[in-house]
């Protein structure tokens, strides 16, 4: 892989035609790790779908609990479509190339849909929060209106700071080195390829990282204090239990995703010389389980999500009967009757 040829601006920016992705190209035992990796893609597709069509079709989930539900789903989808579909390509056309813009591009939607899932698992804290701590006045503190809101808002403030955040990378120019030591368009290892001053792009790098994983994560933690608080107070243990079962699948959201991230924060802080494959390995495996575990774990928690499945599940096999029974109808007009009978009471 040679240096690829730079275009200079009309403000004297060096600015490269694209950069080379290089971050899992000399993993061990590559072609099982995106195998594994289009598995992923394929089940996160399929379940969030399903849980996105499951709350259009029943009325009954139109709530502003599942309407943040929801919201995490279509982030999920975009979230993993922004980054294991060209990871899966590069692997297969070994071509590890992205063009200067389409770095910009991938780089915009991964952080922007990783700060929207962030600050939608915080919504559903509120949710909790309100359900639990304000039972009498859930339905006015709460409602569709509230929810649409606040869901606005929050994806108001993650474009415009991810906008931000990916404009003032074109300030930048890259002179020599055009190897991305990550496993999509990274921000921070592209800035670091820069050859003139990125210290206000680190600062943000670093700002943005702290707003959006550690603020939403303290307002969380802040919510359930408060929970378990109203939680305790409570006289009987029947009513303790339904309280904290209705939070299961919201603390399980919280740990599959914050987990990952932590562990990599531990990793970059506390090991040294860690080897770069690794780490790289653990910030895809931290990008992409996420969106595939979130719609799983509601599906197998959630109360509601699971009446309703086994209801879809139900009417498949109702169908399949009638349908089967439909064919015996038309296979008694050209056989005998004991044989249609026979058949139809196999039905």
């Amino acid at each position: 892989m040679g240096i690829l040829p730079n275009s200079i601006t009309n403000y004297s920016i060096i600015r490269p035609l694209g950069f080379y992705i290089v971050g899992l190209t000399d993993l061990t035992y590559t072609e099982i790790y995106f195998i594994f990796l289009a598995f992923v893609y394929v089940v996160t597709v399929l379940f969030n779908s399903f849980i996105l069509s499951i709350i259009w079709i029943d009325y009954r989930l139109h709530t502003p609990k599942y309407l943040a539900v929801a919201n995490l789903a279509i982030v999920d989808l975009v979230l993993s479509t922004s980054i294991i579909p060209s990871m899966i390509k590069m692997f297969l056309l070994k071509d590890n190339f992205i063009s200067f813009n389409a770095c910009l591009t991938q780089m915009f939607f991964y952080y922007c849909f990783v700060s929207l899932e962030s600050l939608s698992l915080t919504v559903l804290s509120y949710d909790r929060l309100a359900a639990i701590c304000f039972p009498l006045r859930q339905n006015t503190i709460n409602t569709i209106t509230i929810m649409m809101s606040i869901l606005v808002a929050v994806w108001s403030f993650c474009v415009s700071v991810t906008v931000f955040a990916v404009i003032i990378m074109t300030r930048l120019s890259f002179c020599n080195v055009l190897h991305v030591q990550s496993y999509f368009c990274d921000y921070t290892p592209v800035l670091k390829l820069s050859c003139n001053d990125n210290r206000f792009q680190l600062a943000t790098a670093s700002s943005l990282s702290l707003l959006i994983v550690f603020v939403p994560l303290s307002l969380t933690g802040m919510s359930y204090v408060c929970i378990l608080t109203a939680v305790f107070r409570m006289k009987s243990v029947e009513s303790r239990y339904k309280a904290l079962a209705t939070c299961m699948e919201h603390l399980l959201l919280v740990a599959v995703f914050y987990m990952p991230i932590m562990t990599v924060f531990n990793i970059e802080i506390f090991l040294d010389h860690v080897d770069t494959n690794i780490t790289v390995l653990t910030l895809s495996l931290a990008s992409c389980t996420p969106p595939c575990l979130n719609p799983i774990v509601y599906s197998l928690v959630t109360k509601e999500i699971k009446n309703r499945i086994l209801a879809v599940v139900q009417k498949v096999k109702v169908a399949a009967q009638y349908r089967h029974r439909g064919l015996c109808v038309c296979v008694c007009s050209y056989v005998p009757m004991c044989a249609c009978l026979y058949v139809y009471e196999r039905v």
